[in-house]
């Protein structure tokens, strides 16, 4: 596995600035408008605050970017952190037309769909790991509940209190070295051997590919083409599990696939499938 050089690395982590993204924005580009501060604690946070007060402000397809965040926010109220300019950290409001808000639990998959993509592109093989983790199978040791995988990125989409709007953050590693990782399963892509980690380039192809995805998810009237996009690409289906549900017993079993809406199958040793809407995957070996 080749180490990117320190040049890379500094090349990276550059400050990152409105100017410096604007070609992301316009007529026929990903991104309605995008806003680059320099540290935000959180860029959910903020623009959940944003897109709450002044909707009209924050429309569809519209960014924030922090170029350090400081006290990112995942599932169940986690927290992480990075290494100044170490990261991608953005923040966009998806507005999806005819989606319904029943629909809205595919969300995190729609945005993991498109991170893959945009990672794949890059030269990385990612994966999708239900609901909203991308990892790649790069570790030498297995880790207890995540074998050889590593995450790289982590996303988290919520809805906007009182609209049908969703905001979804995405978190990407992208020049952390092993001793800047949080934790044992974490990887980021200098860590993976890219040698290249240009923020700004990972930025534009991320936004190019969200913007598909979320197109692909508002056009398919059966929502077929989602389900089986993402299916292709969720490591998860296929693997013995153990799913941590909110306020039950965990679930043990075989994922299987997904469900109408968005949910993970859990095929247990009975043979009854439990659908699983919520909660946190953790590999068991045989």
């Amino acid at each position: 596995m080749s180490t990117p050089s320190p040049a890379a690395v500094a090349h990276s982590r550059r400050p990152l600035t409105t100017e410096g993204l604007s070609m992301l924005v316009g007529d026929n580009r990903p991104l309605s408008q995008v806003t680059v501060v320099p540290t935000s604690p959180s860029t959910n946070t903020a623009v959940l605050a944003k897109a709450e007060a002044k909707p009209d402000e924050w429309p569809h397809m519209s960014a924030l970017v922090a170029d350090h965040q400081t006290a990112g926010r995942g599932r169940s109220g986690r927290q992480w952190q990075t290494p100044a300019a170490a990261a991608c950290t953005i923040s966009v409001v998806i507005r999806p037309a005819g989606v319904r808000r029943d629909a809205y639990g595919w969300a995190p998959l729609v945005v993991g769909l498109a991170t893959v993509r945009a990672l794949r592109t890059l030269g990385v093989g990612a994966m999708l790991k239900w609901p909203n983790d991308v990892v790649v199978e790069a570790g030498v040791r297995e880790i207890p509940e995540w074998g050889k995988w590593r995450k790289v990125v982590g996303i988290l989409c919520e809805t906007v209190p009182g609209q049908d709007a969703i905001v979804a953050g995405i978190g990407i590693n992208v020049s952390q070295s092993p001793g800047e990782l949080p934790v044992p399963h974490a990887a980021s892509l200098a860590t993976l051997g890219a040698t290249k980690l240009d923020r700004v380039a990972l930025l534009r192809v991320l936004t190019a590919e969200l913007a598909d995805a979320v197109g692909m998810w508002e056009g398919t009237d059966d929502r077929g083409a989602i389900p089986a996009s993402v299916g292709a690409v969720c490591a998860t289906i296929g693997w013995d599990v153990a799913v941590d549900v909110p306020g039950a017993s965990p679930v043990n079993g075989r994922a299987v696939g997904l469900s109408p809406q968005g949910g993970l199958l859990v095929e247990t040793s009975s043979g009854e499938r439990r659908e699983i809407l919520a909660g946190d995957v953790r590999v068991r070996r045989a």
